[in-house]
This record gives structure tokens, sequence and C-alpha cells, in this order.
């Protein structure tokens, strides 16, 4: 069975920095994109980045220079480095991955339970 499972979320002061890890574990083929989404309260949940297998990023403008993403392929890890963290970034933060069960499978999409990420002084 395949999980996938967030750390580091927590509190951080604005103008700090945070850094999140997911890890993916279980049986599977192969993992396709990664992403971190995140969801504040009242609001729907938005990507704010995501990285394809062969590299390529995409990173939502509201975070475009503060946060980055990057893959550990061999530990099949993805990270969000969060820097100027502001308010506006608190949030649960959740860890999407397309991943592919078998060679037979195009993929299917896989979510974290979520970290929150709390912005305060």
């Amino acid at each position: 069975q395949v999980q996938l499972v967030e750390s580091g979320g927590g509190l951080v002061q604005p103008g700090g920095s945070l850094r999140l890890s997911c890890a993916a574990s279980g049986s599977f083929y192969g993992i396709w994109n990664m992403a971190w989404y995140r969801q504040a309260p009242g609001k729907q949940r938005e990507m704010v980045a995501a990285q394809a297998s062969a590299g390529t990023v995409q990173v939502a403008d509201s975070v475009k220079g503060r946060f980055a993403i990057s893959r550990d392929t061999a530990k099949n890890t993805v990270y969000l480095q969060m820097d100027n963290v502001q308010s506006e970034d608190a949030g649960i933060y959740y860890c999407n991955a397309d991943i592919s069960t078998s060679f037979l499978d195009h993929g299917t999409d896989f979510w974290g339970k979520g970290t929150l990420v709390t912005v305060s002084s």
C-alpha cells in the first residue's frame, strides 16, 4: 500500500524559514509528478509547487522567489523549502504524488494527510 507521509510543519515567525518533507513508502513501480498543495482556513486547496520526474518545476506566483521544491529520487522524497514565510502562507500543506503501482498502471493520485504550518510572531 502506497503512503505519503509529510513532516516538518510547525510554528514559524514571519520572515522565517521552514522545510517540509514528504516521503513515499510502499510498493510501487514509479513516481511521476510530486507536488505540494496547501489549504488555508475557509479557502480552497491550491497548488504551491510541483516537480515532474523529468525535473520540470512549477511554482505558484504567490510563493515564487520564496519557496523551492526539490526531490530526492533515491529516497522517494520531495521537499518544500519555505523562506521569508508570510502570514498568508499559513495552512495545512499536503503532499501529492502521481504514482504507478505496476507497469500497467498509468498513475494514480495519492495524497498525504497534511502537515500544519502556523505563522505567528
